[in-house]
């Protein structure tokens, strides 16, 4: 009889309140964290400019040498940019205390298709020469620490940022494809971001002994015709009262259902052990 009161004493819940606590949390939390929906719709922006971001070191080269040039389709064409671009020098203590150039700042371009690059173009061919002694001796490997069309809004990925093209016994010319989508970006404060994301394909060609052209790095953008629209939105809140209640009422139909076996359970055990006795 003595083990009678023990089982009657066990606590087969301890953790009901506790489990039951962090599942209404985990509601509460998906509730009030927003999502996002989606649209396309076609890009009826004129006359507006579109912002290139970059943010480019080039540890093979310095500042000296190089400029920023670009060109669009409707014949555009600006050589070594220095409005909104810096160009600075930076110590690498790692190597021997070398330095090399860093180029970052805003493009503002006509919102049209275009390519933009950087190069030692900007010189004159005989200074090249006599500073080079020859294109294959120019070595444009860079990082890309930024590129981007426009402000960053939450979730986005810029897929050259932070990328790494590095030579070591080459030379040549990088050339990036873009295609640039406008896109806003809408807050669930009804605010609206205006700003572009975009798609990307490389292509490296190495120099040749008979090629003409000098490495550089180019950046060749498109436009796309379809514009994305992505709103921040909250789950309705009758939904969040559904499936509260569908966890409450499950919690405590279990728990009754539990509570039930084992009031069962212990009976069955008290009365086995009463006829035992009684024999």
């Amino acid at each position: 009889m003595a083990r009678i009161p023990s089982l009657k004493s066990l606590d087969a819940f301890p953790h009901a309140e506790e489990h039951l606590l962090k599942k209404t949390l985990a509601l509460l939390r998906f509730y009030l964290t927003a999502y996002t929906v989606h649209q396309m719709s076609v890009d009826l922006k004129r006359g507006e400019t579109l912002p290139i971001h970059i943010n480019m070191p080039f540890p093979s080269l310095p500042c000296e040498v190089l400029s920023v040039d670009a060109i669009d389709m409707s014949g555009k064409h600006e050589v070594d940019l220095h409005t909104n671009i810096w160009k600075v020098m930076i110590m690498n203590y790692i190597f021997c205390c070398c330095q090399f150039a860093r180029v970052y700042g805003v493009l503002d371009v006509q919102r049209v298709a275009g390519n933009f690059h950087i190069s030692v173009h900007g010189l004159n061919i005989f200074v090249a020469e006599k500073i080079f002694e020859g294109s294959s001796n120019v070595n444009a490997s860079h990082v890309i620490h930024d590129l981007s069309f426009g402000p960053k809004y939450p979730g986005i990925h810029n897929p050259l940022d932070e990328t790494s093209r590095i030579l070591h016994s080459t030379s040549g010319t990088f050339k990036y494809y873009i295609k640039v989508v406008p896109t806003e970006y809408r807050y669930l404060s009804k605010k609206v971001l205006p700003t572009n994301q975009f798609s990307v394909t490389e292509y490296f060609l190495p120099i040749r002994p008979t090629d003409r052209s000098w490495p550089a790095v180019y950046f060749l953008y498109d436009l796309s015709p379809i514009t994305v629209t992505i709103k921040e939105e909250r789950r309705n809140f009758l939904h969040f009262l559904t499936r509260l209640c569908a966890i409450l009422g499950g919690t405590f139909a279990m728990t009754g259902m539990l509570d039930r076996w084992m009031y069962l359970l212990i009976e069955s055990v008290t009365n086995s052990k009463t006829r035992s006795v009684l024999r």
